[in-house]
């Protein structure tokens, strides 16, 4: 079987357009710093996340592989019928950022650091390339009176199908495209906080990546939390 082969994706127009709402966002809440003393973390982490909710599916990394399947059809006296197909094939990895949710990113002021627990990446494909699809074989004679050509053109291409998906699986192929995930939603989040003065680092972690530092999971908060506590407050004081 021939090797898959991976190329990183191009980040998405989707990504370009959040990353600039988060430095429109951030601008805004530059200027607010100077007439009420600046934003919390909290309240730009907040904003990002519904600019990135507002995107729906997040596509970080696009994967190209190429399958080579054989099938044969054997017959009287140990003839056989052979076809081999070479079908490349494309394979989004995404996120489902509908699915974060308040809870899931979590302010650390000790740390300054912002956590932000991620989807698992889904896999959406594979798209083949029917130009690039390339059939190969022999028939014979028995192939030619049987119709076994077709018979095996068709279990080679469901086979095809298969085998592009097990590629995208495969344990190398996750890892980019996890690591282009976290590094996609790092920056989104990021540079908000950056455009609004506040020095943080953010840290995206899916839940196959195990737990985090129990010492900073304790000393952080769900963003949520902070902002109902200070709607509270506001509430109180206003009464």
């Amino acid at each position: 079987m021939e090797q898959s082969r991976l190329r990183q994706a191009w980040i998405p127009i989707t990504i370009l357009l959040a990353l600039l709402l988060g430095l429109m966002l951030g601008g805004g809440f530059g200027a607010a710093r100077k007439v009420l003393g600046g934003p919390t973390p909290e309240t730009v982490a907040s904003s990002s996340l519904v600019a990135m909710k507002a995107q729906n599916r997040l596509v970080p990394f696009i994967a190209r592989y190429v399958s080579v399947t054989t099938s044969t059809e054997r017959h009287l006296f140990g003839i056989a019928s052979e076809r081999t197909l070479v079908l490349p094939g494309t394979v989004r990895y995404e996120l489902d950022l509908s699915k974060l949710q308040p809870n899931d990113v979590r302010w650390n002021a000790a740390a300054k650091t912002l956590s932000v627990r991620l989807p698992e990446v889904e896999i959406a494909g594979p798209e083949v390339d029917l130009t690039r699809l390339r059939e190969y074989g022999s028939d014979g004679v028995f192939g030619s009176l049987s119709g076994d050509r077709k018979t095996l053109d068709e279990a080679n291409r469901a086979r095809a199908v298969q085998d592009l998906r097990n590629q995208a699986k495969a344990p190398q192929a996750m890892t980019l495209a996890r690591n282009a995930a976290r590094e996609a939603v790092e920056r989104s989040f990021a540079m908000p906080l950056a455009a609004a003065g506040i020095q943080a680092k953010v840290v995206a972690r899916f839940p196959t990546d195990g737990s985090e530092d129990p010492s900073l999971l304790d000393a952080s908060t769900p963003i949520n939390t902070v902002l109902e506590e200070q709607a509270r407050r506001r509430a109180a004081g206003g009464e």
